[in-house]
């Protein structure tokens, strides 16, 4: 049996609902101001708006269609999933949120068992041309784990292809055609695009041939929890199956994004569609033509938001730029001097206005760059120098830490929490406060404390009972501050919260 292909736990994000088609009307519109007489547009200024307006819209699409539509394909794959298993491990969405219960709500298919027990499945998505020789690209996920590559053009040909290599990081993947050098080919734009600008979606959903869609960019920079370098442009898109991988274009005929991902709660379109953009594509793509992976820079930091209260504790005027909680041992970070409680604020004098964009900014550079970061220290500015490591590409270990003994001395009452010395409770290692108790009506648990969480330092002094926290906190208050930050090791990771200062 031949099926699209539909999400499946063990696979992530794969599924050919999430594509982007754009629905709209290339219409024309005039608004008519109403005020007093002077503030009436006369007739001859109302065409001659309407004129410039008109002149500066399409008529149509057929042109750029005809251009563009040759070098869109469809992509059907054989592919062997693995054996069955219902569980719901590598999802990569936070549990409960509308995108989990999305691929949950269209998981893989009930199909039989093989005698082998193994899950076999036929799959289709889109993809474009980007040479006359042959190379097109794709999602990742529509020919991860793929035995067999078939590729249909516009014409009603079928190739067979190769995967020359994928990123699942960024859900793209590069394919070829061997033994032609004559395919219509496309390219990307060199502009980024505009929230506003018209966009078209050409694919191939339901199977049924080329389909054409038009539309707007509805935003720019959205991060939907796909990966670490979410950096999606959104348009307004009635979504059909098959689209992944297929291309969204300019008015010129250039590509502005990769159609990837819809939201949907019912499973239908309600007007969200996702496309990876043309900058990440051709880097990206770039790499994987030459080596079939993609190598990262990496600077060897755990990073998190700065918040308005975080901002507040550290003296920075606005919360921006990326926090780091922990540089991590023998990382181009702690050979350059970065330290806990650093705020990264620029790269090569380019404003970083979160940790995403960080995130991005640093993967986008080749390992062995020398980068120029802008850190704020303790209510001064600095400049340190570093060179990129590669990001390592190995999974990180969780570490559990278990509950001490509660007693009423161990209480910081205006944090809403209980706290035992780590070095005397097994596992907790020996440095800072365990949380024993959460009160979950108090300040700490709306912020997300937990019990086994190690407090490590307030307001950048090291603290490991109780009496410890409460001093820091009444030093704060004496200082007029009404937040104090708090570095806190939850499992294997490090962050700061800012919690209220109160009366200590």
């Amino acid at each position: 049996m031949n099926h699209s292909r539909t999400p499946s736990p063990a696979r992530g994000i794969r599924t050919a609902r999430r594509l982007v088609l754009l629905a709209s009307t290339a219409g024309l519109g005039i608004a008519v101001l109403l005020g007093g007489p002077g503030n009436v547009p006369s007739l001859s200024a109302l065409s001659t708006a309407a004129l410039a307006q008109s002149a500066q819209r399409p008529a149509g699409f057929a042109d750029v269609v005809e251009k563009v539509k040759p070098a869109v394909i469809s992509v059907r794959v054989k592919l062997d999933e693995g054996p069955q298993t219902s569980s719901d491990e590598g999802l990569p969405f936070p549990q409960g949120s509308p995108f989990d219960r999305f691929f949950r709500q269209f998981g893989a298919p009930n199909m039989p068992n093989v005698p082998n027990g193994r899950h076999l499945v036929t799959g289709q998505g889109s993809g474009f041309f980007i040479s006359a020789d042959g190379y097109a690209v794709t999602n990742n996920h529509v020919v991860d784990k793929a035995k067999t590559v078939e590729v249909t053009t516009d014409d009603g040909k079928s190739y067979t292809a190769k995967v020359i290599g994928t990123d699942p990081k960024t859900d793209l993947a590069l394919i070829k055609i061997d033994g032609r050098g004559d395919f219509s080919y496309v390219k990307f734009a060199d502009v980024t695009p505009r929230v506003g600008d018209w966009v078209l979606a050409v694919g191939n959903p339901f199977g049924l041939g080329g389909t054409v869609t038009a539309g707007i960019v509805s935003a720019r920079g959205r991060d939907i929890g796909a990966g670490p370098y979410d950096d999606f442009i959104q348009i307004d898109a009635p979504v059909n199956k098959g689209n992944s991988g297929g291309p969204s274009f300019d008015v010129n005929g250039n590509v502005i994004g990769v159609n990837t991902a819809i939201f949907s709660p019912s499973g239908g379109s309600v007007g969200i569609g996702f496309a990876i953009p043309s900058d990440t594509v051709k880097t990206v793509i770039a790499q994987l033509e030459q080596g079939g992976k993609v190598t990262r820079g990496w600077i060897g930091v755990q990073i998190q938001q700065v918040t308005p209260d975080i901002a507040e504790s550290l003296g920075l005027k606005n919360a921006e730029g990326a926090l780091v909680a922990e540089p991590q041992a023998d990382s181009p970070a702690v050979k350059a001097g970065i330290q806990s409680g650093d705020v990264i604020t620029a790269v090569d004098g380019q404003p970083v206005k979160n940790a995403r964009e960080l995130a991005r900014k640093i993967s986008s550079m080749a390992p062995g760059t020398s980068a120029k970061l802008g850190v704020w220290r303790k209510g001064e500015e600095k400049a340190l120098t570093l060179t990129l490591g590669e990001l390592p590409n190995t999974q990180q270990a969780r570490v559990q830490t278990g509950p001490g003994e509660t007693s009423p001395g161990n209480n910081v009452g205006p944090l809403g929490l209980s706290l035992a010395p780590a070095a005397n409770v097994a596992g907790a290692g020996s440095a800072g406060g365990i949380v024993t108790r959460v009160d979950p009506d108090g300040p700490a648990a709306e912020r997300g404390f937990r019990t086994g969480d190690v407090i490590l330092d307030v307001g950048g002094k090291t603290v490991a009972t109780p009496s410890d926290v409460r001093k820091a906190m009444q030093e704060a208050h004496a200082q007029g501050k009404h937040t104090i930050l708090m570095r806190v090791k939850s499992g294997d990771q490090t962050k700061f919260v800012a919690l209220p200062v109160g009366n200590a």
